[in-house]
């Protein structure tokens, strides 16, 4: 076989993945905790729309940007939820958030660049810097400082070959919402070094008694790409549209750079996004409430067990410390076992970076029986270790 690029084989697989296909190949029933996968349904309008577009033939190619009704309404939303004065030239359509993240990039970077990613951090970051031919930077986010980015640790990883900075609130794996002054610290750290910010706002909707706010809003000179999606905020992670905000030109450039990639967003999917955007909204606040009744299930939960564990504000995840429970296994096995003897998958740490060594992540995504369940297995864990070390 001809020579395959190493920076492709490089490329880390997923530790998630470990866990599902552990979890698969078992054949035997478990809890899953350790997908973002919302076990919602998209709501019935949106269904309906893109049942009807392709009941009507909207099934042929449409602007590599966009089509102009699902651009001019997320103007519409943008201002409304955000904050953010933009025009539809400033919007660009997506096969999804992670897409939306990966045309900014390749829009931005050359071979050999470097991005400062944080850790913990979704690692598809990291991922895409491999596939690019880029250097993905950690920035550690630290429990004594509250997982809140450091300036002046910032200020020690940037090179001359820095070009950007990915932020993500709210956050994965963290569940944490950043709040308005750490954000226009962040855009200042960005705008004195002219490096680009990549505001991930996956979960701009799913907030818990604070407020979400865009980086974009303290952007002065143009620094800001930020991204979303319609995946989380209407359980569409199938759907595949998200979308990115940027100055005109950037997004020009970025709706170029999907021609040869997709050609256009999937025309009938764009059509349930426009009816998510303009139909009732009912549906977003029941399901971020479902996520906040979940987070305090799981917290009581976990506070009569006694595990530490990181208090989220947003999105649907829950970050624990498994170190004690662990003992002198790896994070990694210690999930494995967990999978093995009480059927409950969870993603270890590591998995988002050096960082997360002593940590898992708990998607609260399932139902509430699930959510208990998968925390008494661990508790059971926790009985396992204490059996063991008396012995």
């Amino acid at each position: 076989m001809p020579e395959i690029s190493p920076f492709a084989e490089r490329m880390p697989r997923s530790g998630i993945r470990r866990i599902m296909d552990a979890a698969w190949a078992s054949g035997k029933p478990f809890v899953g905790m350790h997908v973002g996968e919302p076990n919602f349904v998209p709501p019935e309008h949106v269904l309906a729309a893109a049942g009807e577009a392709y009941a009507e033939g909207f099934t042929h190619y449409v602007s590599n940007m966009g089509v102009p009704e699902l651009r001019s309404a997320l103007v519409d939303k943008l201002a409304r939820v955000n904050r953010l004065e933009v025009t539809p030239d400033q919007i660009v359509v997506t096969a999804g958030g992670a897409e939306a993240l990966f045309v900014a990039y390749s829009a931005m970077l050359t071979a050999g660049d470097e991005v400062l990613v944080p850790d913990p951090g979704w690692p598809n970051y990291a991922m895409a810097m491999d596939m690019l031919q880029c250097v993905a930077v950690p920035y550690v986010l630290r429990p004594d400082h509250d997982f809140v980015p450091q300036i002046d640790e910032l200020e020690a990883l940037v090179t001359d070959r820095t070009r950007a900075i990915i932020v993500n609130s709210p956050s994965n794996p963290l569940g944490l919402v950043y709040d308005a002054a750490t954000l226009e610290a962040l855009v200042r750290f960005a705008e004195r070094h002219d490096i680009w910010l990549i505001s991930d706002e996956c979960y701009d909707a799913l907030t818990f008694g604070v407020e979400h706010v865009s980086p974009a809003v303290f952007d002065t000179k143009g620094v800001v790409i930020s991204t979303f999606s319609f995946s989380k905020t209407y359980a569409m992670t199938g759907v595949r549209v998200g979308y990115l905000v940027a100055p005109p030109a950037f997004a020009d450039l970025a709706g170029k750079l999907q021609e040869p990639v997709l050609s256009c967003v999937n025309a009938p999917a764009q059509k349930a996004a426009l009816a998510a955007l303009t139909g009732p909204q009912d549906c977003v606040e029941e399901m971020r409430a479902a996520y906040e009744r979940r987070r305090d299930l799981a917290v009581a939960e976990l506070e009569r067990l006694g595990i530490p564990y990181v208090m989220p504000t947003g999105a649907f995840y829950l970050w624990i410390d498994v170190r004690e429970l662990a003992g002198d296994m790896s994070v990694d096995d210690w999930a494995l076992t967990l999978l093995a003897e009480q059927g409950v998958a969870v993603a270890p740490g590591l998995t988002f970076g050096a960082s997360g060594d002593g940590w898992v992540r708990l998607a609260l995504a399932a139902d509430d029986a699930d959510i208990l369940a998968g925390i008494a297995g661990i508790g059971r864990m926790m009985v396992r270790e204490t059996s063991g070390s008396s012995s």
